[in-house]
């Protein structure tokens, strides 16, 4: 008898290791030792030879208790349409530059399939910034993006979905 209770909570932890595991791995990836992500909206993209300098205002993605509460004080209402809400401090424009293979996804409309999260490249950003030829996107990127930095360069660029 003490052997099978022993193996049941085994097996349970495992169950709810794994369990775990699978949802964590559905996360976005965390940002390495030594980068950080941000959340926020790309004000400009320029191009100089191969480097590309992105001017970038962060903001705060707020969800849960984080957003009533941010909500409240700022409209006096708790009310957190789609439990998000994002907070502009500030519109102070930092500037990164943009790695020319950094990894970038937008959201596009894939028909029957719904949304995806599309692999493009730096240079079809700076299209999509500055109003030249690029794909179709599900919705503008004023809906925000994600980007991974290394010290003062972006690694990595994914669209946010805002329903």
């Amino acid at each position: 008898m003490k052997k099978l209770i022993v193996g049941l909570v085994a097996l349970g932890a495992v169950a709810t290791a794994s369990a775990a595991t699978t949802n964590f791995l559905l996360l976005p990836p965390g940002a390495p030792a030594g980068q950080f992500a941000l959340y926020g909206h790309i004000k400009k993209l320029t191009r100089s030879g191969v480097k590309y300098v992105m001017r970038f205002d962060p903001a705060m993605f707020t969800t849960g208790l984080t957003a009533s509460v941010a909500a409240k004080q700022d409209t006096g209402s708790a009310d957190v349409p789609n439990d998000v809400y994002t907070v502009e401090e500030s519109h102070r424009l930092y500037s990164y530059y943009l790695a020319p293979n950094a990894k970038v996804t937008v959201l596009t409309n894939q028909g029957t399939k719904g949304i995806s999260a599309t692999p493009i490249s730096t240079a079809e950003l700076y299209r999509i910034v500055n109003g030249g030829p690029h794909r179709k996107l599900f919705e503008p990127l004023e809906s925000g993006v994600w980007i991974r930095v290394r010290i003062d360069t972006v690694r990595e660029l994914d669209q946010q979905y805002r329903p």
